[in-house]
């Protein structure tokens, strides 16, 4: 697939993707049931992808095609046309869907077939930071802390006013504890790594650093966003238990401690979208009001490193 392809061809059809998916998602924002928002979302998610000129797979979805109804990986979706590799999140957060907390997302990248990682679902160590430092300035080998100073150096500040955002879990405890030890700033999320993630490509957030463990899935998607503004990315998987390695076997990974850059994840120019569903530091969640339903979206293209944020506004 050409870079003119996706500069004007799938740019706009992956918002409406995304938009389509938070607008089904917010319908249940806040009862209190995480499945039938998730399902909601895969569901409208499906059949937008499903109406377009494309021969897609999912790559990274909603787990193997014993474990998830729709949008499987390995599932085929479109109606012919450039072959490309799809990943996508129908609906990050769905906690935080329903208690209708912050930072809900709809989000989906692609690119050219076999380009991107087939990551298995399982978790990975990670650490991204944004656009605009210096190569290399990032080492997942290294501790948080000593991370944290080098942004600083990079940025020319002192530590104590670089941000680091981390999943707030009882495994990141030693994070956290040498993070503030240094001085840094430590900004607690309660779930959607991919949101932590995309936070450090935008300065309004005022996310200077991601570190941590969490989805592999997620880390892709991350690194397509990141890859469309020039940001870095390190991540490495994490196996619990012989079934896990069993299934990254099962997807052709045999590098099992492999450290991953960008690069290594998605191989070729990306598209990514995402679309709030609630309320987030980069993105307003829907809204329906006065007969019409309004979104908020982000879409970034690598091949011309460009960001749009769409609104949009229809009646219903």
């Amino acid at each position: 697939m050409s870079s003119d392809m996706l500069d004007r061809g799938l740019v706009m059809e992956a918002v409406h993707v995304t938009e389509a998916a938070a607008i089904a998602a917010w319908a249940l924002a806040g009862r209190g049931d995480e499945k039938a928002a998730d399902q909601a979302a895969v569901d409208a998610m499906r059949t937008a992808l499903n109406e377009l000129s494309i021969d897609g797979v999912i790559v990274i979805g909603e787990g193997e095609r014993d474990e998830a109804p729709m949008l499987y990986i390995g599932e085929k979706v479109g109606k012919g046309g450039p072959r490309i590799d799809i990943a996508l999140d129908p609906l990050e957060g769905t906690t935080l869907t329903a208690k209708a907390m912050a930072n809900a997302l709809a989000v989906m990248a692609w690119a050219p077939a076999g380009t991107m990682l087939n990551a298995p679902d399982t978790y990975m160590d990670k650490i991204a930071c944004g656009p605009g430092l210096p190569a290399g300035v990032i080492d997942l080998d290294a501790s948080a802390a000593d991370n944290a100073r080098a942004i600083a150096r990079a940025k020319g500040v002192d530590v104590r006013e670089i941000t680091v955002c981390v999943l707030d879990r009882p495994r990141h405890a030693e994070i956290i504890v040498s993070l503030r030890e240094v001085g840094a700033r430590v900004h607690l999320i309660t779930d959607g790594d991919v949101a932590g993630v995309i936070n450090t490509t935008d300065p309004s957030t005022g996310i200077d650093l991601y570190v941590g463990q969490g989805g592999a899935p997620e880390g892709v998607l991350a690194c397509a966003a990141l890859k469309c503004v020039g940001g870095q990315f390190q991540g490495r998987l994490v196996f619990r238990n012989a079934d896990e390695r069993a299934r990254a076997a099962r997807l052709g990974i045999t590098e099992l401690d492999k450290k991953y850059d960008l690069h290594e994840m998605v191989r070729a120019d990306a598209i990514f979208a995402a679309t709030g569903v609630t309320n987030g530091a980069l993105l307003d969640g829907v809204k329906f009001a006065g007969g019409s339903v309004s979104t908020d979206s982000l879409v970034m293209n690598s091949s011309t490193r460009t960001v749009r944020q769409v609104r949009m506004t229809r009646a219903l």
